[in-house]
């Protein structure tokens, strides 16, 4: 039995002697004021410093990086709304171009078009996945000048000279406006002469004119001519609005001319039934039974592209599949009311979006930077080229895949082009992605760090201020006599 007692104590002894902790009995320690204060001082310091750790701990910092950009798919989506300020719906044109050779005319997949109004409010949807329709034209045995031979010239030709005096002698007239160039207007040709000869025939009383805007270049522009040909009615002088753009052949202007005297004689039947009308009254039946509506040339024109992701263009073009565009009244100027690189961002409706760019500085979120910009063009042929640098980025604000977002930052500079007489401008949208990838993400202290740190606060505080202690004790300590 002593041999257990002593093999026990023999043990403990062993483990006592790798004690980092010994005790020093307490009637061989001494308190003393300076002690005490040091103690105070120490508490102090060591709150002070884990508060400020904690606070540290607790808050995060947003880091960039670059890196490369791994994302293998091989196409973008490009987003955009743009507004045409001087432009038809009729003759938008939206073209994709880029180095692996695409080259895409006329794009109408996912590509909304609306007409506006003088306001800028949108008037008319001009269609969705619509292509341009292609007009139906005459074919005659008989050239113009076998025509004008057998039947004579039964148009007018207008002049500027001419013009006001011929709009006076006929009430109803409708007018060809034409280029000698325009392989268009050489096919109307023809037919707007037999349309003459049955305006003739028929005793209608309209007159049918004709009008060279090259040779009366002044007159077109006044009378604002975007595309060749263009065919206009005029009441009492006063062009009736939209312009004609049915097909043409002989049969159907007969048609639209016989349409507009019809209803011209119901408005005057129901003009002198109700002569006691006020005159605003009146001005809307008269719009009403002219089918004049106001047909401002501004298109606002949005949608999607789904484009490679190599260097690349999307432009907006002025172009018809009947009309040949005159150059010189063509306008690229624009709003770009929305322009954005990958899949579309509804901060309403997606949560996980809000709750992600919530965290991300203003600096990287320059998702759209072009958004409600004017882009006016003061001068003829001239047009606006942009040049966009687009770089994936990649928004990590935590470890989990919720918190992760790919976005598309872009750079942009914008200049005036200048254009020839002869060539028509363009409102071009350069593209080029960056290799490289920007990461975003939000970086903060590890639990470990944190409970390292603690440990560091407080036994450094202990062991600095104890030394402290130790040393102002002995320089203060009483000597012995």
């Amino acid at each position: 039995m002593s041999s257990n007692i002593n093999g026990g104590g023999g043990r403990r002894q062993a483990l006592s002697s790798v004690d980092f902790y010994r005790r020093v009995p307490q009637d061989l320690t001494e308190a003393t004021t300076l002690g005490a204060i040091m103690s105070i001082a120490a508490m102090v310091v060591m709150a002070i410093l884990f508060f400020s750790e904690t606070a540290a701990f607790i808050t995060t910092k947003i880091a960039t990086s670059i890196t490369l950009d791994e994302n293998e798919e091989p196409q973008i989506r490009l987003n955009f709304n743009i507004t045409l300020l001087d432009l038809h719906c009729d003759f938008v044109s939206v073209d994709v171009w880029d180095a692996l050779g695409t080259n895409k005319q006329n794009v109408t997949k996912n590509v909304d078009k609306w007409q506006l109004d003088e306001a800028g409010t949108r008037r008319i949807f001009s269609g969705r996945n619509r292509e341009q329709r292609e007009l139906r034209h005459e074919e005659h045995d008989q050239t113009l000048d076998e025509i004008h031979e057998e039947e004579g010239v039964l148009t007018v030709d207008l002049t500027k000279d001419n013009f006001d005096d011929f709009m006076k002698k006929n009430e109803m007239a409708f007018v060809d406006m034409f280029a000698p160039w325009c392989v268009w207007c050489q096919r109307l040709a023809p037919t707007w002469e037999k349309f003459a000869q049955e305006v003739k025939k028929g005793g209608m009383p309209v007159g049918v004119g004709k009008i060279d805007c090259v040779a009366q270049a002044e007159l077109c522009r006044q009378q604002k001519i975007m595309a060749f040909p263009t065919l206009r009615w005029y009441h009492a002088g006063e062009a009736v609005q939209p312009d004609y753009k049915m097909d043409r052949t002989v049969q159907a202007l007969v048609a639209f001319a016989k349409r507009k005297l019809e209803m011209d004689d119901k408005y005057k039947e129901w003009f002198s039934k109700n002569e006691h009308q006020s005159d605003d009254e009146k001005d809307k039946k008269r719009q009403l039974y002219q089918q004049n509506r106001p047909d401002h040339p501004g298109c606002q024109v949005s949608g999607h592209l789904m484009v490679n992701r190599v260097p690349g263009n999307f432009h907006i073009e002025a172009k018809s599949k009947s009309h040949n565009l005159n150059a010189a009244m063509t306008n690229l100027s624009h709003v770009v009311n929305h322009l954005s690189f990958g899949p579309p961002i509804d901060l309403k409706e997606d949560r996980k979006a809000r709750r992600i760019l919530k965290q991300v500085p203003e600096e990287h979120r320059q998702f759209s930077p072009m958004d409600d910009t004017d882009y006016v063009t003061k001068e003829m042929h001239q047009a606006f080229h942009h040049y966009i640098k687009v770089v994936s980025t990649h928004l990590n604000m935590g470890t989990t895949q919720t918190n992760s977002l790919l976005t598309y930052q872009f750079l942009e500079q914008s200049q005036i082009v200048f254009y020839s007489e002869v060539n028509v401008p363009e409102a071009r949208f350069s593209y080029d992605l960056s290799p490289m990838s920007v990461v975003v993400e939000k970086q903060g202290r590890k639990w470990y760090d944190y409970l390292t740190s603690l440990c560091a606060i407080i036994g450094g505080t202990f062991t600095t201020l104890g030394l402290i202690d130790a040393t102002l004790y002995k320089v203060f300590k009483p000597k012995k006599l």
